[in-house]
């Protein structure tokens, strides 16, 4: 079967944006990782950045009514070569180059600067080509084959399902291995994927691309992209898609990604209201609403569950060396708490003393020194803090010289540029503000730090799981945990005692890469665990809730 989207008249209908968005494709069927792209206004010449066998490609994309690409689109893919410093290049175009254009490459060859070209014909016999399939980096392992005949079952009894895998072990993967099964069974369904906003809308059509053929359209749908049908794989943010629905779309199939977003009432329950005939599946990494509402009252007892403990001492996470600062706990406070019964942003504000950013660095440093090729998040209070410590730690190290901030006010191009080098190691730690909690996929990372971080279960989850996935040569992820908030103390004793009981004694002792969750004082450490052990909810409580801890006796 053909890449029907690689076809003259798809690539001629498609546009500029067709153009760049089917190339983006192909790449993946080429066998291509980590693409991105970084069309528009400071690009410098390249559309696509993608890694293939450890070296930078970039991919620069003319699209054209009529006519030929002309010499300056030869010039500008040259010096977007030298801007990112990319082993191989390519000129990508619907149409072909014209003379002037084919003698610029010439000239260039012939100082040893060799630039591909892959006009409209080669296109089509790339399309031709390729593999059906995208080439799989990975087999489905064990509990992800389990978890979607689990889905599949539940699906076919009562029409839903519930998936909840802890970040890192593949959600999105079990999701498209149910897609690829369903359009398997119906080749012309209607497959709609939603979500909450448009980047991780973006990425999710990506995700797809692994799972159906390449004769299957993929189309986005947001406020800023409305395909020319809704037929194959529809992904969409929710408002957008809702749009369609209320003017007459009906899917066969409905995926709703980080289904924790769902609320008893809102746009996503008027969405699923509105198909309510139709298969719906939630898959999400953290179930817990701030608000309460119980997801499995839309979307039934989940399908398959596995978590972070769990998934560590089954050997599918990264096995993790966290350490937790408590050398800025006012211990006075304690002898009090039970009495006053204070909330929990009044404890927050007396118990944990100011931190200094440099004795936090000098931590930082420990740790990066003993860790074998580090690559570092470091999640950040506020934008403004974010950037002070890039260029804290710019300055402080030339191991750091590269160290860049990544946060939502940065464009959507700079960001990816910055993913694109932290992923080849050029950029060795990025600080950031909540740019990484969902949809952003970094296995390489084994050092994370968080800075005066506040506390949500959900939050704190997801970006611990930013560095759990398994990555070649990764021993194990350090995490340094700087601490402002007795819920995260809570959180993390209780990931703690989850480990110990997945992980028994004999087994932490035997394998040199079992987790740890240590205190940075063990005195404190346990007394903090006996203090805060009987808390109820602790971990979920909001900041205005009274505590009422056990009395201090013995503790001080």
């Amino acid at each position: 079967m053909t890449g029907a989207f690689l076809s003259s008249e798809a690539l001629l209908a498609g546009g500029p944006s067709g153009l760049t968005h089917s190339i983006e494709r192909a790449l993946w069927h080429l066998g291509f990782n980590d693409v991105r792209v970084i069309d528009g206004a400071g690009d410098c010449g390249a559309d696509l950045l993608a890694v293939r066998d450890g070296e930078q490609w970039i991919f620069q994309c003319k699209w054209k009514a009529q006519g030929t690409v002309d010499r300056a689109g030869v010039d500008d893919l040259e010096r977007a070569r030298t801007r990112y410093r990319a082993d191989k290049s390519v000129l990508v175009t619907n149409t072909g180059l014209n003379k002037p254009a084919e003698e610029r490459r010439h000239a260039l060859s012939t100082v040893g600067i060799s630039t591909m070209v892959w006009h409209g014909a080669t296109l089509a016999e790339i399309g031709a080509r390729m593999p059906e399939y995208v080439p799989n980096q990975y087999e489905m392992r064990p509990y992800q084959t389990q978890a979607a005949d689990a889905i599949v079952k539940d699906l076919r009894a009562r029409g839903s399902a519930l998936l909840v895998l802890a970040t890192g072990l593949g959600k999105t993967v079990v999701g498209g291995e149910v897609i690829r099964r369903k359009l398997i069974e119906q080749p012309a369904a209607k497959i709609l994927v939603v979500a909450h906003m448009k980047d991780l809308v973006q990425q999710l059509e990506r995700a797809m691309w692994r799972h159906v053929g390449k004769a299957v359209p993929t189309r986005l749908l947001t406020g800023d992209t409305k395909p020319p049908a809704l037929d194959g794989v529809l992904v969409g943010t929710v408002e957008s898609v809702l749009g369609a629905v209320r003017a007459g779309y009906r899917p066969d199939f409905i995926m709703i990604d980080e289904t924790h977003h769902v609320a008893e009432t809102g746009r996503f329950a008027e969405l699923l209201d509105l198909c309510g005939d139709v298969d719906q599946l939630g898959v999400t990494a953290t179930p817990w609403r701030g608000d309460k509402f119980d997801i499995t009252a839309r979307f039934g007892y989940p399908s398959f569950t596995m978590g972070i403990a769990e998934g560590m001492a089954a050997g599918f996470l990264s096995a993790v060396d966290y350490r937790i600062y408590v050398d800025n706990i006012d211990w006075r406070v304690v002898k009090d708490a039970s009495v006053h019964g204070y909330s929990v942003k009044d404890l927050n504000r007396s118990l944990f003393l100011p931190q200094r950013d440099e004795e936090i660095v000098e931590h930082f440093r420990e740790a990066w020194r003993a860790t074998p090729n580090p690559r570092a998040i470091l999640f950040c209070q506020t934008i403004e803090h974010a950037e002070h410590v890039a260029r804290l730690l710019a300055t402080s190290d030339t191991a750091w010289a590269n160290a860049a901030f990544l946060h939502s006010d940065l464009p959507p191009q700079r960001r990816q540029v910055l993913l694109n080098e932290f992923r080849l190691g050029r950029v060795p730690a990025i600080t950031c503000v909540d740019v990484f909690n969902e949809g952003v996929d970094v296995p390489d990372v084994n050092l994370i730090a968080f800075l005066r971080v506040t506390h949500s279960r959900r939050i704190f989850v997801q970006q611990l799981g930013r560095g759990l996935r398994l990555s070649d040569g990764k021993q194990a992820l350090r995490v340094l945990d700087f601490v402002t908030d007795i819920r995260r103390v809570a959180a993390t004793l209780d990931l703690k005692r989850s480990l110990e009981a997945e992980e028994p004694e004999h087994l932490r002792i035997r394998l040199p890469n079992a987790s740890r969750i240590e205190f940075s004082d063990e005195t404190v450490g346990s007394l903090m665990d006996h203090w805060i052990r009987d808390a109820a909810d602790l971990e979920t409580a909001a900041d205005e809730v009274r505590l009422q801890f056990p009395p201090a006796r013995g503790i001080l």
